[in-house]
Parts: C-alpha cells; sequence; structure tokens
C-alpha cells in the first residue's frame, strides 16, 4: 500500500509515517505539506499511490482541494481525511469533495488503523480479517 501523505505538520508526519511502518506492506511514498505540492504530485503519479491520507488545513492551500484532485483517481484507490477538524458539517464537505473515510486526529487514531490494516490486505490480495 503505497501512501501519499498530505500534512504540514512535522511531528504529525512523524507519527502517522510511524504508525504506517507498522503495518504490513504500507509505505511512504510522498510527504507533501501543502495543496500544490500534493496536486502537482498526484498529477504526475496517477498510479504512484493506492491511499491518500490527507489533512484538510494546509501551510498553503487546503485538504479540500486535494480531495477534489483525488476525484480522477482509480476505484481502487482511497482519500482518507485526517484532520482535528472533523465536526459537521465539516465532515460532510470532506465526503462531498470525494473522502472515502474522516477520521479526527484526537480521537480516531485506532480506527484510522484498522482502516489502513484492512485497505492494506485487501491491496495485498488477503481476505479482510486475515492476520
Amino acid at each position: 500500500m503505497k501512501v501519499i501523505l498530505v500534512e504540514d505538520n512535522p511531528l504529525v508526519c512523524e507519527q502517522v509515517t510511524r504508525t504506517l511502518q507498522a503495518i504490513p506492506g504500507a509505505r511512504v511514498v510522498k510527504v507533501a505539506g501543502t495543496e500544490p505540492q500534493a496536486s502537482e504530485w498526484l498529477s504526475a503519479h496517477p498510479d504512484g499511490w493506492d491511499l491518500a491520507l490527507v489533512d484538510l488545513f494546509l501551510g498553503q492551500g487546503h485538504g479540500f482541494d486535494v480531495l477534489r484532485h483525488c476525484r480522477t483517481r482509480r476505484p481502487d484507490q482511497k482519500a482518507v481525511v485526517l484532520s482535528n477538524y472533523t465536526r459537521d458539517p465539516v465532515r460532510q464537505y470532506a465526503r462531498e469533495a470525494g473522502a472515502d473515510a474522516v477520521f479526527d486526529k484526537s480521537f480516531d487514531m485506532d480506527a484510522l488503523v484498522e482502516y489502513l490494516v484492512q485497505f492494506s490486505l485487501a491491496r495485498q490480495g488477503a481476505p479482510a480479517g486475515s492476520p
């Protein structure tokens, strides 16, 4: 599972990267701290990623534009929001912009890890719930 991490906080990038390294088959292929960096990389590498993990508020631009950019992805690619701002209507706007799932950085990390594990297993062709 190739992940593009769209996050401008270096500490969060480090924590999420460490979390991803613990998931079999997962690896970060790109870290982008701004919307332009993320969108340019996604345009240049349409098949270079399986999952976009996107914060909504970035140093330049915002994750909603990254999500909209991901709308042209293949059906097997996923765009997931990881943000501190997940209350409605933000959660609804993220889904409308193209998010497949929305997780809160403060409260949903276990759920995010479970989502990532299941997605990674599916990418590897293993049945869901397999060790």
